[in-house]
């Protein structure tokens, strides 16, 4: 079948992304992937390469190449990456560079009979008592005293104990019900959590007695990596097990989806307000300049440099060293690319970076940097302009933080970018806001909707059947978007038990369940 992407934006630069609460998360010393079996009415095949430089349909390239269209300058410190793979993409480093866009096998899982959606989450407290028994659940196994855990629970403290992440997640599920009941497909969606009522274990369990055989799971994260794609498959795998449903009852997952078009939609309507935002703020002071130099800064969760190695499949590499940075470093050009189209003048002495925040564990672990209140630090300001600035470079005066990791407005969005970045802006005399996430944003709830969709079985010949999205360019096997079924070891730790997953590509099984 023919696919074509809708919605898709110029100048992605893909060559080949949010992420869900991680301590919320003080404790994860993790990161944050997925891979397929055959589309429909195609065979699937096992994986191999094709040639670094295969670029099916011609789009997201720069000068015939994959190298990317950085749209405005990107400031982002190539020091500050992973090491699979080259810091940045360049004439040079093109040549060595494979990323997952070289995997030839389909990405697409054939539509089977799913009944049952569930909206699969992180978890947080709803009250003061049960911030403790929550975190013990995050740090399980790590041996992590009380006293410390107490010392994280100062955030959740401060908002009355309550996680603002299960709101969110009401007011999405509520969402996303609306639009399934509308526009379709007409299958039923509930919401289990990783770390907190309602669990998945028991949805699981409740969802099987009462008849439900194929089960979609829709996490609330974006990228790859281990705690936002291949944990959830954990904890389903695990569930399975425990409740003594292997074979009995089938659980599929919904592809990473960090490049649907709903996704870049929402922070690009969001970065149009904040670059109006601080413009206007800059044209009221007295002191600003005629044309203000800007920074917009994509933030996104940091994670062990170990972990964001392992993301993504095995056997290629990944601009920034890692799916996980690459993906951000993708979508981030893709948003940057729809305001450019629809209000250039916002992006006038602009630029860029990704940079990192919530990090945890011990200081002796390397994680991604630059963390956003050193990044903020290290700008020539008004209040810090350094000696003759930057390189002689006029001060940045303003600044438009992105939580481009993160779907929803849980802690970390909270406390570290609402509190602490914000406070570090003021601080500098510079003027900053922080745009929204996702959340229930029309656009995004659509393009969730349209994952279930394509994977729904509704009796729509497959050469009918919408095409799957992306605002990047195809992969060598033709298809747009990350895989439905994960490589064995896609974002596997290093270190670590065995543990049993859902959602794992085999080639030549059969994944009907005993009771379809």
């Amino acid at each position: 079948m023919s696919q074509q992407p809708h919605g898709a934006t110029r100048g992605c630069g893909c060559s080949h992304p949010g992420s869900s609460s991680a301590v919320e998360a003080a404790a994860e010393n993790t990161s944050v992937a997925s891979s397929a079996a055959g589309a429909a009415g195609v065979a699937a095949r096992p994986a191999r390469f094709a040639p670094a430089h295969t670029n099916p349909s011609g789009e997201g390239t720069l000068n015939g190449s994959l190298l990317p269209d950085d749209v405005i300058p990107n400031r982002t410190d190539p020091a500050n990456t992973a090491s699979n793979g080259p810091a940045r993409l360049t004439e040079q480093t093109l040549g060595e560079y494979r990323s997952e866009r070289t995997i030839i096998r389909v990405r697409a899982e054939e539509p089977r009979p799913y009944d049952l959606v569930i909206l699969s989450s992180f978890g947080g407290p709803e009250g003061q008592e049960d911030v403790i028994p929550f975190l013990r659940n995050v740090t399980a196994g790590r041996g992590i005293p009380d006293e410390r855990l107490e010392e994280v629970a100062t955030h959740y403290r401060a908002n009355g104990g309550v996680s603002p992440i299960n709101e969110q997640n009401r007011a999405l599920l509520a969402a996303l019900q609306r639009a399934l009941a509308e526009r379709g497909p007409r299958i039923p969606i509930t919401w289990a959590n990783r770390n907190w009522k309602p669990y998945v274990k028991d949805v699981l369990a409740e969802a099987y007695e009462n008849g439900h055989r194929n089960v979609l799971v829709l996490a609330t994260s974006a990228y790859p990596g281990y705690s936002s794609c291949r944990q959830y498959r954990e904890d389903y795998g695990i569930a399975l097990q425990q409740l003594g449903l292997e074979g009995r009852m089938h659980v599929g997952k919904i592809r990473q989806f960090f490049d649907v078009p709903g996704f870049a939609r929402a922070f690009a309507d969001g970065l149009k307000d904040g670059l109006a935002t601080v413009r206007e703020q800059l044209a009221a002071r007295e002191s600003g300049s005629q044309n203000p130099r800007l920074r917009i800064m994509f933030c996104t969760h940091s994670v062990p440099t170990s972990a964001a190695n392992e993301a993504g499949p095995r056997g290629v590499n990944y601009e920034g060293g890692s799916a996980y940075v690459e993906k951000h470093l993708q979508v981030a050009r893709a948003v940057l690319s729809l305001v450019r189209d629809e209000a250039p003048q916002l992006l006038q002495n602009v630029e860029w970076e990704l940079v990192y925040q919530s990090r945890s564990g011990p200081p002796s672990m390397p994680w991604l940097e630059p963390d956003v209140n050193d990044a903020l630090e290290a700008l020539p300001t008004p209040a810090n302009p350094g000696e003759d600035g930057e390189d002689g470079e006029a001060p940045v005066e303003g600044v438009v933080l992105v939580p481009l990791g993160f779907v929803s407005d849980h802690m970390e969005v909270k406390w570290d970018l609402d509190t602490e970045a914000l406070d570090t802006c003021e601080r500098l005399g510079v003027v900053a806001v922080r745009t929204p996430t996702p959340g229930t944003h029309p656009a995004y709830v659509e393009s969730l909707r349209r994952l279930i969709e394509e994977r729904v079985e509704n009796g729509i010949p497959a050469d009918l059947r919408p095409g799957r999205e992306s605002v990047c360019a195809p992969s060598a096997s033709g298809q747009y978007g990350w895989f439905d079924e994960c490589e064995p070891g896609c974002c596997k730790p290093g270190r670590g038990a065995e543990k049993p997953v859902i959602a794992e590509y085999c080639t030549g099984c059969t994944d009907r369940s005993e009771e379809d």
